[in-house]
């Protein structure tokens, strides 16, 4: 086995988190960091041009190719479920929605984590640390940060008469989904740089790789990590991975930071021994420590997709089904970095509740100025737009398990969406409330005609029945390394995010969110690794001292 070296700090993974830790870590040049990447650099064009998450999502280069388990709530269906696979991690590949999620999602965290650090006054000013915003600094956000933060560069009529139609029907018409209370509608903003895909790579990693003191290997699957055990109890002393068709190891001398993803971390956990022992047992994995939670608590938001066929108005669909329209389309893009090649995947955004008894909105709307059958396949040869609709609190919950002693094989991943009465309410009033948008009279000139999942479908069942046939997860994975208090068996880490009952190890991910945010995960995503980093400067200051 090659011995890659001793360093203070491994961190797992260069997502989104992985890079934001390599660079606050190694701002003191007195600290050594190991960084380990299983995908390749982010020098594939595709990441860079908005419209490439087409050619990232479901494509070796860049993307885990994981699927789901067949899933008895959407009629024993199997997923592609997308993990970003590069520098950057999902950031390289996802949505580019700037999205922090609302006040309530962390005063929930501070409650069961018995941490007010958690509370939204508390990591607001983290949000706006690391943020560049397009209107620069305000009570609500930052400026001069790595994270930039811009307007959307195009702008869609039938996306405009969505929005018309949205406060028809209540939705408050508003400028920013991000000061705590989201519920409105309005068009996303976007991790972009005057047009471009602006991922964690490029924010937080190009800046540190210049440094002596940190190192960055890609191309290395982690396969577990190095555990002993001693007088203080179990002690995780580093690494162990293949790449270059060899196997290494690496050691660490204050601790391993784990932010292999929602996905990939309880996997890695799993494997090395830390888990479910019933798990272990019938994977044939020494059980090092017995933690029920690692893999459970698997949170996603299931988007609804509807669609609807208009008249008289410009879509997408239209417009890149003939080769003049691809070429104008080419052509803005190259001369101004504008138009449908820079379109983040959605638009334009909504807030709503479900029901009036809802304390905060519930649902989020990604609408689209287009329509296909799934991801992956052909626009329709007809003008229609998309109104997806997600249900932010989902009740249902599912799992990472091992699929196999074989820590290159991947592990099996099951939603259970729509397992619970709650959600599955939920996702026939979601039905109902789109369609008393799209008959509101801003639209009613283009009339809307929905073909997806269809009028048919009418009653609470039959909405239910169709929300199986055409959700589909909106790529927001969190939760299988939950924090909270000890007294709770499925707590993971506790609110440092230090794996409980190992020493030298922290879990730095969306895995560790309790409950998911209400929004997009990606931003908190980082987030959460701003306060770890301060968390282990901290504790590494304090033993100094």
């Amino acid at each position: 086995m090659e011995v890659a070296g001793k360093y203070d700090y491994i961190i797992v993974g260069a997502g989104s988190a992985g890079c934001v830790l390599a660079n606050r870590l190694t701002r003191n040049p007195n600290i050594s960091v190991l960084l380990i990447e299983a995908g390749a650099k982010d020098d594939y064009i595709w990441i860079h041009i908005p419209v490439g998450y087409l050619y990232c999502i479901n494509n070796p280069r860049t993307d885990w190719l994981y699927r789901t388990e067949a899933d008895a709530g959407l009629n024993n269906r199997s997923l592609i479920y997308p993990r970003g696979k590069v520098l950057g991690g999902s950031s390289s590949i996802n949505g580019m929605i700037y999205m922090r999620g609302q006040a309530r999602d962390y005063e929930q965290w501070a409650t069961l984590t018995g941490d007010d650090c958690w509370k939204w006054e508390n990591v607001l000013p983290t949000f706006k640390k690391s943020e560049d915003h397009y209107n620069g600094a305000n009570a609500f956000h930052g400026s001069g940060g790595e994270w930039r933060v811009e307007k959307q560069r195009l702008s869609w009529e039938i996306l405009d008469a969505f929005r018309e139609a949205a406060g028809e029907t209540g939705i408050p018409k508003i400028d920013d989904f991000n000061q705590g209370d989201n519920e409105g509608v309005s068009y996303f903003d976007v991790n972009q740089k005057r047009g471009i895909r602006w991922n964690a790579s490029k924010a937080f990693l190009r800046q540190a790789a210049t440094r002596a003191n940190l190192e960055i290997m890609t191309g290395c699957h982690v396969k577990r990590l190095i555990l002993k055990s001693g007088e203080e109890g179990l002690q995780c002393a580093g690494v162990e991975f293949l790449g270059g068709g060899k196997e290494w190891s690496a050691e660490s001398t204050k601790e391993v930071l784990l932010s292999a993803g929602a996905v990939g971390s309880p996997h890695i956990l799993q494997f090395s021994g830390i888990g479910p022992a019933s798990l272990l047992q019938q994977n044939q994995i020494p059980v090092l420590l017995d933690l029920p939670g690692v893999g459970e608590n698997l949170q996603d938001h299931l988007q609804i997709r509807m669609g609807f066929k208009v008249t008289g108005v410009k879509t997408l669909n239209m417009m890149a089904n003939n080769w003049v329209g691809k070429m104008k389309i080419g052509l803005e893009y190259l001369l101004s970095r504008s138009g449908p090649m820079s379109m983040a995947p959605s638009q334009l955004g909504a807030f709503a509740k479900s029901d009036p008894m809802q304390p905060t909105a519930n649902l989020e709307y990604h609408v689209q100025p287009l329509s296909l059958e799934k991801f992956g396949d052909p626009l329709h040869n007809f003008p229609a737009f998309t109104a997806s609709v997600c249900n932010l609190r989902p009740t249902s919950r599912g799992y990472i398990r091992l699929a196999s002693g074989d820590p290159m094989i991947a592990p099996k991943i099951t939603l259970n969406y729509l397992a619970t009465e709650a959600d599955r309410k939920v996702a026939a009033a979601s039905v109902v409330l789109t369609r008393k948008i799209a008959a509101a009279t801003a639209l009613k000139k283009y009339a809307p005609q929905e073909f997806m999942p269809g009028p048919s479908f009418q009653t609470e069942e039959e909405l239910i029945c169709a929300a199986g046939n055409v959700g589909t997860t909106i790529f927001h994975p969190v939760g299988t390394c939950k924090m909270g208090k000890l007294s709770d068996a499925l707590a993971v880490v506790d609110s440092k995010l230090r794996v409980i009952g190992v020493k030298g190890l922290r879990v730095v991910d969306a895995s560790i969110m309790p409950t998911i945010t209400s929004g997009n995960t990606n931003s908190p995503t980082i987030m959460i690794a701003e306060m770890a980093a301060q968390f282990i400067l901290d504790s590494a200051s304090a033993k100094t001292n």
